[in-house]
């Protein structure tokens, strides 16, 4: 039910983005939530010629050759063969993840959500679109092997999923919704929908808005499966966030999303995307509350 890998943990030098985040989630699970040992799944790295059913083949090839091209420099992370190998692996994080969540009715990957990625070029720390990927594998994109036609993906990072809106634009079959900071990072891209809220806002407001985002993107879609980016970083708290939710509002909107998919049956697979406190811990304690409120729903 839970996705990991200490490969995520990957050297970025000094940085804001903190990659240790996924092994102390991981732990405070294990300690504070009690999620035994084996819920827990390592992600296996397989054919990499998946990713080309999202990223274009000259952009793979610069990634895997470690050139520093314009399209990889975009991502403001180094590129080094450990970090190639990180991503790479995030995204079969994803792709099991989902097919735990079609055994189990949801699972949860402490990893991915790399939502700028766009198919030919890196953005904003993220150099694959896990969520792309792994939603082409469920629809069965170059196989005989569907296991859903109707996914929806719910995108409550800070930051609006700039990559994965575009990639599916024309892809009736997946809807996108994010709910962003619109004064924020990064140029925004259309997705089937956006809410862009307004700096600072609290608990109460968000709340009433996401609610009429889940009516749409969730319950009157019913789709058969949801991506669930669940970003950290709306936390008053955060350094690269400017809205105002507090660890109980964070925490009540994990509670809406997944009642929105327990109502209608749908399967769910969550991702951690985003989190940048300035105490880190903050982060790891909204992740894992996101995984506690998982286990009400769907127990281990």
């Amino acid at each position: 039910m839970f996705v990991f890998s200490s490969v995520y943990e990957a050297d970025i030098g000094p940085h804001v983005f903190p990659t240790e985040k996924y092994r102390l989630t991981r732990d405070r699970l294990r300690d504070f939530v009690k999620v035994p040992i084996e819920a827990f799944v390592e992600p296996v790295l397989g054919d990499r010629t998946v990713l080309s059913l999202v990223h274009d083949p000259s952009y793979l090839n610069d990634l895997e050759n470690l050139k520093n091209t314009p399209a990889a420099v975009s991502s403001e992370l180094p590129l080094t063969r450990e970090i190639v190998e990180w991503f790479e692996l995030a995204v079969f994080g994803s792709i099991t993840a989902t097919r735990l969540a079609l055994e189990h009715g949801a699972a949860m990957h402490l990893g991915g959500g790399f939502h700028h990625a766009f198919a030919d070029h890196a953005e904003g720390f993220c150099y694959l679109n896990d969520i792309a990927v792994a939603a082409r594998v469920a629809l069965g994109d170059g196989t005989d092997d569907a296991d859903f036609q109707n996914i929806t993906v719910v995108d409550l990072d800070v930051h609006q999923g700039n990559g994965t809106a575009r990639i599916f634009q024309n892809e009736t079959r997946v809807f996108t919704f994010s709910m962003h900071q619109e004064n924020n990072y990064p140029i925004k891209e259309r997705s089937d929908l956006d809410f862009g809220v307004r700096d600072g806002i609290e608990d109460e407001e968000y709340l009433e808005q996401l609610n009429q985002g889940l009516e749409t993107a969730v319950l009157s879609r019913r789709p058969n499966l949801v991506y669930y980016v669940a970003g950290a970083d709306p936390y008053k708290e955060d350094a690269l966030g400017g809205l105002n939710l507090s660890l109980e509002g964070l925490k009540e909107r994990d509670r809406r999303v997944f009642s929105a998919c327990k109502e209608i049956g749908a399967k769910a697979v969550v991702l951690l995307a985003g989190g940048y406190a300035a105490d880190l811990s903050d982060t790891i304690r909204i992740h894992a509350q996101t995984g506690q409120e998982l286990l009400r729903l769907w127990p281990y």
